[in-house]
């Protein structure tokens, strides 16, 4: 009897340990682009990995820009890492969206950015992809509340 609960709790402490070496393979044909109502319009958004809704979860999405896009001055709860998947984006410091004092970057950038921080993004004549990863919950708030999506009728 003691051996069977010795067992138990020994399956029991070890199970937290082999989830945490489990492996994850996504791959892009398999992807669940979804239109994302907290940024503008046309703008579509894909969970890798990870819960947004959830506190503590390790997040990991694609956002899917479409030819001349742009996401308005934000801020975000939580630190972000943006990596550019295809195409090309526009990124911009501050709380005005001025395109000529932001730097046009192409597939393979990345930019860390600590939470809170304002910022906007754009793209130019083409689709672009980028992944963003960070630790829920997500959160978006636009500097100019009227900028919101979520609070324009559709």
């Amino acid at each position: 009897m003691k051996k069977l609960l010795a067992l138990t709790v020994l399956i029991a402490l070890a199970s937290p340990a082999l989830a945490q070496d489990a492996v994850t393979m996504v791959k892009p044909d398999a992807l669940t682009w979804k239109d994302n109502p907290n940024i503008p319009k046309g703008g579509q958004t894909a969970v890798l990995v990870g819960d947004p809704t959830k506190a503590g979860s390790v997040v990991v999405q694609r956002v899917k820009l479409p030819p001349n896009y742009k996401i308005p001055p934000h801020t975000h709860p939580y630190a972000e890492t943006v990596t550019v998947i295809s195409g090309s984006v526009g990124f911009g410091m501050g709380e005005k969206f001025d395109s000529t004092k932001g730097e046009v970057v192409k597939a393979g950038a990345l930019q860390a950015m600590p939470a809170k921080h304002a910022h906007y993004t754009w793209t130019g004549n083409e689709e672009a992809i980028i992944q963003v990863q960070f630790i829920g919950p997500g959160g978006i708030d636009y500097i100019n509340p009227a900028d919101d999506p979520r609070k324009k009728t559709q």
